[in-house]
């Protein structure tokens, strides 16, 4: 059973530049009347939509109490049957005050879809892709109101309306990218969905990257939205098993919660960090430990704060990373930098009894460790890591196994140790140009 998650509205936070554009809309009047005259509606329709028609919430709502299946029904066939931009930009918005003048009103659209299989999604997807903007902002709207409030969720198919929104989350208008982030949160809430949104391609990338964009420059809400919406997804265990791995979310959510003047930016990201600890420590705790959380849990503890919830959640993840911590060999915190590629020069790399005790469990399970280490010196930008590396590496040299030198050659280590003689950062050269002479004493 997925746990409930209480604090996300059903419908969306407004967006006040939707609200704008939708304003603008209303004020265009719908001739109806000519519909009826050219036959592609009947009288009794026109009746049926002037009743609600540049009305209040409070009348549209009576008219839903007495009619609204009818009103469902209808909408789904002017979506159908007429196709001028104005008029469906209209219908769009009055199925959005329908929508959100009471939650209950989303069942009439649901229902809907014994008339037709494809509805109530079907005619909202296909105005989803229009070329102007209103539209297509006011359709995902609905859209994400009426997935939210969908009876069977698992059998909706809401990939269109994700492809569009990790579209939208690469563009550079600010109030759109803020639109779909709380469209996302909407949609997360319900754990049926969360497979969904994992799996639409790049969706979760382009999350992060907003997330990493915004580091310095978004609004603390824009950056409690979106770790909101990486907690939501963090309460499913595969997910939290993997998402580290894939988007190094670890270290970046310390760092914003560092530098976070909101405390609920704080609180969102030391929730999601538990939930990481909670579904998938094997996964999560090593990686928690070289991002230095520990500390950061142990001064996080010291301070004083308006929610109790945080306080509660701090205090777990300290007692489990100290737990973790106290159980690790120095060897083992050693893999876990190399596994996270976060290396830097902690004691183990500059030891001299380190190496000599520990080389030869670089060759255990297929020299997987060495793997990750010559790794680390092929794909990593920072030379912090290719420094700290191509050291280990010359240590490495110094106590191998025959076998073990051979890997070296094998996997391209050596090749790259060499090439790094050349870099340009200065630090990076010395410590290659050490390791070459390491191997070249070794080889004579």
């Amino acid at each position: 059973m997925a746990e409930e998650v209480p604090e996300v509205p059903l419908v969306l936070v407004s967006n006040p530049y939707l609200d704008k554009k939708a304003a603008s809309v209303r004020q265009k009047p719908i001739l109806w009347e000519g519909y009826e005259r050219a036959s592609l509606l009947t009288h009794e329709q026109v009746e049926v939509i002037k009743a609600i028609d540049k009305k209040s919430l409070t009348a549209i709502q009576d008219a839903i109490n007495e009619k609204g299946q009818t009103y469902a029904s209808l909408i789904m066939y002017l979506l159908q049957n007429l196709s001028r931009p104005d008029t469906i930009q209209y219908v769009c918005l009055i199925t959005d005050d329908i929508l959100s003048a009471k939650e209950e009103n989303a069942r009439y659209f649901h229902e809907t879809s014994k008339e037709n299989p494809s509805f109530p999604f079907g005619p909202f997807f296909k105005y989803l892709e229009a070329d102007e903007e209103f539209m297509s902002l006011e359709v995902s709207k609905v859209l994400t109101i009426l997935a939210c409030s969908a009876p069977s969720p698992s059998q909706v198919d809401i990939s269109p309306l994700l492809n569009w929104i990790t579209r939208k989350l690469t563009g550079s208008i600010n109030d759109v990218v803020n639109l779909v982030i709380q469209e996302l949160e909407s949609i997360l809430r319900v754990s049926a969905y969360r497979s969904a949104v994992w799996n639409t391609q790049n969706c979760v990338k382009e999350l992060v990257h907003r997330l990493f964009l915004n580091k310095s420059a978004s609004t603390p809400q824009i950056q409690y939205q979106i770790i909101f919406c990486l907690w939501l997804l963090t309460f499913e265990k595969e997910f939290a098993a993997t998402i580290n791995e894939k988007y190094d979310i670890i270290p970046l959510l310390i760092e914003i919660a560092k530098s976070a003047v909101k405390e609920k930016v704080i609180r969102v990201s030391i929730a999601t960090l538990k939930n990481l600890v909670e579904k998938a420590p094997a996964q999560n705790l090593a990686a928690m430990l070289v991002a230095k959380l520990l500390p950061f849990t142990e001064n996080l503890s010291t301070r004083k704060w308006s929610d109790a919830d945080i306080l509660e959640d701090i205090n777990y993840l300290k007692e489990r990373l100290e737990e973790d911590f106290q159980s690790l060999t120095t060897f083992e915190q050693y893999a876990s930098e190399v596994e996270t590629g976060k290396l830097e020069w902690s004691p183990p790399h500059r030891s001299e009894v380190f190496w000599k005790e520990n080389a030869h469990k670089f060759e255990e399970h297929n020299y997987q460790l060495l793997r990750s280490l010559a790794r680390l010196l092929s794909t990593s930008n920072s030379s912090l890591v290719l420094s700290v590396a191509a050291s280990d590496i010359g240590y490495y040299i110094k106590y191998a196994s025959k076998s073990g030198k051979n890997v070296l050659q094998d996997i391209g280590a050596k090749q790259r140790i060499m090439e790094l003689m050349t870099h340009e950062d200065q630090e990076v050269r010395y410590q290659a140009l050490l390791a070459v002479q390491k191997y070249m004493h070794q080889v004579w």
